[in-house]
């Protein structure tokens, strides 16, 4: 488990104004986990391709870090995400699914209830 001031000291070497209110907005709703794994290194983030969530049987899937557009997407889903690819938001348009980025998400659902986290 983590602290809130451990987060804030590991936010400090953040330079990307989005991710930082992102994780201050994670901090504040309690959600230190998510909050952790943001204030981590860039390249621990994950960097995910549309085929591997096409395979989620979740309705609403958090990746922290980027989606990739490689494979086919034949369902409607919302993904909520750092950053999209251009591809990836081509072809997640294209098959109607929701794209948000986690701010907007837990702005809008502050504990992030039925949201899986790849």
């Amino acid at each position: 488990m983590i602290s809130k001031t451990q987060i804030t000291k590991r936010t400090q070497k953040k330079r990307n104004q989005e991710i930082v209110e992102t994780i201050e907005l994670a901090k504040k709703n309690g959600l230190l986990s998510l909050g952790k794994k943001l204030s981590g290194p860039k390249r621990l983030y994950n960097k995910v391709n549309i085929s591997v969530i096409n395979k989620v049987k979740d309705e609403k899937v958090l990746i922290i870090g980027k989606v990739l557009g490689q494979g086919d997407i034949n369902k409607k889903i919302k993904i909520i995400a750092l950053s999209f690819s251009k591809q990836a938001k081509d072809k997640l348009k294209k098959a109607d699914c929701e794209i948000k980025t986690i701010k907007q998400e837990i702005e809008s659902n502050p504990k992030l209830d039925g949201v899986q986290i790849l």
